[in-house]
């Protein structure tokens, strides 16, 4: 049997893309993502033993490895075809070193890479291989150590020192810093009141337009010279006694130039702003374009890699915009040269095209039918930009008037433009950054002809009360915007970084805007106060300028991290003596004006409410920080730290307990709105009796004593709960609200073909539909409590098509085993298609396909499975979902909290 070439790629989608592309020549695998890493434990990278790195499989490498050794036995030259960028070129490199430790090294291995999943991509990159670029794999070597020995020595320095705070990364704690210093910027701005005046005018030709007062007695006023409801009915009352006349009108023309087209970071960006995705919907939706859609029968990757940072196009590209530009819009909107972009980010790192369509021809209304909603809404963006990016520019005329009264005592000013020519933007309109609200902008009104000596009629004199606005909270789209002006990360890893900051409590997204836990105040406050150094915004740049240095051959990655070590162990020896107490206090101080904000009633913020001359500060207890009278044990008054709500409830509910929304009329039980661990819920009941009069210790002291047990409830059953759906802003619901929600499940109405009764209601993982077994979850868009039965039925035929909307897809069914008559199924899964007879799963056969295999030959292969497992043996648990890329993920795991057994106390002693 002749040997065939080995091609590795990361994803089996891709795999399966690619395998399709080449002959029988060639066999394609994926190595699922990363196959090894560092272990999460001490000493994985030994700086004393120059930076030597233990590496092992991934929780799910062993069935892809294995399959990987299999085939290279049989394989005459393997290539590895792993993405186009640092991780791709380092999961190339460890498929290599697994290859040689399994002393298949004498096999030919070379690299290919492709920026774009089609036929004459693929087959040129296959004709052109070379061989692993070391400098890469050396600066991902570089970044894993960095984030290994940051995460992993500083990590129990804060569970030391802050107990009850989750683990430190090095590019995720900087990120931190930044929405915790934002939030301490809207903390302290004061609010300041300015008032406008403006004129409702008319033209002779009795055309109306609005002008605003731009001057008095020919001095100009800046924004806050009317400063008072006063100062402004004053100058209204000059205004409504004058006549104004056009004096004077400037015009001029300007030239809007288009966008250049997406890197990972603008996309990320603009998809945030028109389309309302997170960055690690828009990654996962892109990868999902890039890696193919079945159009026709054929797979097709519709965009280029979209992990990059370049801004510029190949000329073929170029080439096949501009002719469909010419053929689209016309000569008019074609450049007489192609525009050629040069990015402007700061530690651009790849030096790959720009993100755009593999064919500028598969317009967006001939591929919708092949996408979901997701994928044609980002697709439709990447083209327009695009296409956008090849066009002419607009021209605008900018016109400028003011008016004024024969005596000169004041100046109107009317601003406005006129598109002349809409170039570019008739294809894209790139959406701006969101400016506050308090910053007027009206040179976008349309103006209406003015001429010098022009006579105007006065409508009326308006004035409108405004007062300052501090800076927004950063969204997923300002941040990755500010984190790129710095800098800091690479444009990859900021949506894995953003996820990370939220699962551990950090900080939360509300509204779309990132707000700070106290948790992660009190970390940053932490870390800039005790390793200011390491979450300074110009150090982590220039580690990424260093990164580059060594992906470019200018710096050896050992002497990168032998500079960095050097530094950062002796700032983590300057710790050692320090006390918790010193922690404490610093911290205090710091975070005064957090906590404990000046009061309008002049009161001291700090004063206990439990007791008369007790001082409120920042305490630490087994479990973390916590807010507590000084005069403890005398005074007992503790106050958890507050919690952000992404489903905007009261702040009470992070301070003072529950909110009381009312009485149920039925049972006479007090409905309360509260925050728990997994977000807000609705409580009916226990009795009044039983509700905290006073804010109780949500957490241990530092002495760790024991609490008194409290009393039982005088009704012992459990009160009934339900979540807060996600898009019900909770500060808003009413009682009403409230009791229908606690009321769920709900009837829908009879199916109208069984007659079974279709239930709505709120689950663990949110609002569902359910008919017998078939479950749907709603979408943000279908309310639970509203939900009309037609609705109901077209989500749950949907839902069954799928397979039900929870558990494994339906499959189709072969037969009935003849040993208990039991069916038979085959199904499609993640990692290829299987049969199933109970509970026992067996794959296809590698180059079989669902529809020509038979009940026979699905009984054989579960015989041979359930003789391999044992008959009735729970089938091997279906591989975890891949992890995101481990740039960022090289912090520790906080240990974990040890319970009162023997057995746990002896764990805690030894940790």
């Amino acid at each position: 049997m002749p040997l065939t070439k080995l091609l590795i790629v990361e994803s089996p989608a891709k795999a399966k893309t690619i395998n399709k592309y080449l002959g029988q020549d060639y066999t394609v695998l994926a190595s699922y993502g990363h196959v090894r890493d560092l272990p999460a434990k001490d000493g994985s990278v030994r700086p004393e033993e120059d930076f030597a790195m233990d590496w092992e499989e991934g929780e799910r490498a062993g069935r892809p490895l294995g399959d990987i050794a299999r085939a290279a036995k049989a394989a005459s030259t393997v290539l590895l075809a792993t993405d186009p960028d640092r991780e791709g070129e380092a999961i190339a490199w460890h498929v290599s070193q697994f290859l040689e430790e399994k002393g298949l090294n004498q096999i030919p291995i070379r690299r290919v890479t492709f920026n774009e999943i089609t036929k004459s991509a693929v087959q040129k990159a296959i004709e052109n291989p070379r061989d692993l670029d070391q400098n890469l794999i050396d600066a991902y070597l570089a970044r894993r150590g960095l984030d290994y020995l940051f995460g992993f020595r500083l990590s129990p320095v804060l569970w030391r020192k802050l107990p009850g705070s989750k683990s430190a990364g090095r590019v995720q704690s900087v990120t931190l810093r930044l929405i915790c210093e934002r939030e301490a910027e809207i903390e302290r701005f004061v609010p300041r009141e300015y008032w406008s005046v403006l004129a409702a005018l008319k033209t002779p030709a009795g055309l109306d337009f609005r002008a605003r007062l731009f001057a008095l007695d020919g001095k100009k006023l800046d924004k806050f010279a009317i400063n008072d409801a006063a100062e402004a009915e004053r100058v209204k009352t000059l205004l409504t006694g004058l006549s104004f006349a056009v004096a004077e009108v400037e015009k001029r023309q300007l030239r809007r130039n288009p966008p250049a087209p997406f890197t990972t970071s603008t996309l990320q960006q603009e998809a945030s702003r028109k389309l309302g995705f997170g960055a690690t919907r828009t990654m996962r939706t892109a990868q999902q374009l890039y890696e193919g859609v079945d159009l026709g029968g054929e797979t097709v990757g519709l965009i280029t890699y979209m992990r990059t940072d370049g801004v510029s196009l190949s000329a073929e590209a170029m080439e096949q915009t501009r002719r469909l530009i010419g053929s689209d819009f016309g000569k008019d909107y074609l450049p007489a040269a192609p525009r050629l972009y040069k990015t402007q980010a700061k530690n651009a790192q790849e030096a790959h095209e720009a993100i755009r369509p593999t064919d500028l021809f598969r317009r967006p209304e001939t591929v919708a039918h092949a996408l979901d909603e997701d994928q044609r809404r980002l697709y439709q963006l990447i083209w327009q930009r695009t296409v956008a990016s090849q066009m002419e520019s607009a021209i605008l005329d900018q016109v400028t008037a003011d008016l004024k009264d024969p005596a000169g005592k004041a100046t109107l000013r009317a601003t406005g433009t006129t598109v002349q020519f809409d170039g570019f933007q008739r294809a894209y309109e790139e959406t701006q950054d969101e400016k506050p609200a308090d910053d007027e902008d009206e040179s976008s009104a349309r103006l209406p002809p003015l001429k010098t000596g022009d006579g105007i009629t006065r409508q009326a004199i308006e004035t409108h009360q405004h007062f300052t606005e501090p800076p927004p909270r950063y969204s997923e789209a300002s941040l990755v915007k500010k984190l790129e002006e710095l800098g800091i990360g690479r444009p990859s890893t900021y949506a894995s970084i953003m996820q990370t900051l939220q699962d551990r409590k950090y900080v939360v997204l509300d509204k779309r805007r990132f707000v700070p836990e106290d948790r992660g105040v009190v970390v940053t406050s932490f870390l800039t106060n005790f390793f200011e150094r390491y979450v300074e915004y110009d150090f982590t740049a220039g580690l990424e300028t260093q990164l580059d240095d060594v992906s470019d051959g200018r710096l050896r990655w050992k002497k990168l991290l032998a500079d960095f070590w050097r530094d950062f162990s002796a700032a983590l020896d300057d710790t050692k003596d320090l006390k918790v107490s010193d922690v404490l206090n610093v911290l205090d101080e710091k975070l005064g004006p957090h906590f404990f904000p000046a009061r309008t009633d002049g009161k001291n913020p700090r004063a206990c409410p439990a007791c008369a001359d007790g001082r409120l500060g920042l305490k630490l207890g087994r479990f973390g920080a916590f807010l507590g009278c000084a005069n403890y044990p005398n005074c007992n008054y503790t106050r958890p730290l507050a919690v952000a709500s992404p489903d905007g409830a009261p702040a009470a509910l992070g301070n003072e307990g529950p909110k009381l929304l009312g009485q149920d009329p039925a049972t006479g039980l007090p409905v309360t709105l509260r925050a728990g661990p997994y977000g807000i819920y609705l409580q009916l009941g226990p009795k009044p009796a039983a509700l905290p009069e006073t804010p109780q210790p949500a957490i241990a002291e530092e002495d760790g004593k024991k609490k008194k047990k409290r009393k039982k409830a005088a009704d012992t059953e459990k009160p009934k709960r339900v979540s807060v759906p996600k898009g019900m802003n909770a500060q808003d619901i009413t009682l009403e609200q409230a009791l229908q929600l606690l009321s769920l499940p709900r009837e829908v109405g009879p199916h109208p073909e069984t007659g079974e009764i279709i239930l709505a209601g709120i689950g663990r993982f949110g609002p569902y539909l359910k008919l017998g077994n078939v479950w749907k979850t709603l979408a943000a868009d279908d309310d639970v409590l509203s939900i009309g039965l037609n609705r109901a039925v077209v989500l749950l035929a949907e839902a069954k098509a799928k397979g039900g909307g929870r558990g494994a897809a339906a499959g189709k069914p072969l037969g009935d085993h003849p040993s208990d008559g039991k069916p038979v199924t085959i199904h499609t899964g993640r990692y290829g298609p299987y049969v199933k007879w109970g509970k026992i799963l067996a794959n296809l056969p590698k180059g079989r396909t669902p529809d020509e295999f038979t009940l026979a030959e699905a009984i054989e292969t579960l015989a041979a499975k359930a003789a391999k497992t044992g008959k009735g043996e729970k089938p091997t648990k279906t591989m975890k979902a891949k992890k995101p890329a481990a740039e960022e993920t090289g912090t520790a795991k906080a240990p974990k909290k040890t319970g009162g057994t023997a057995k746990n106390k002896k764990a805690k002693k030894t940790a």
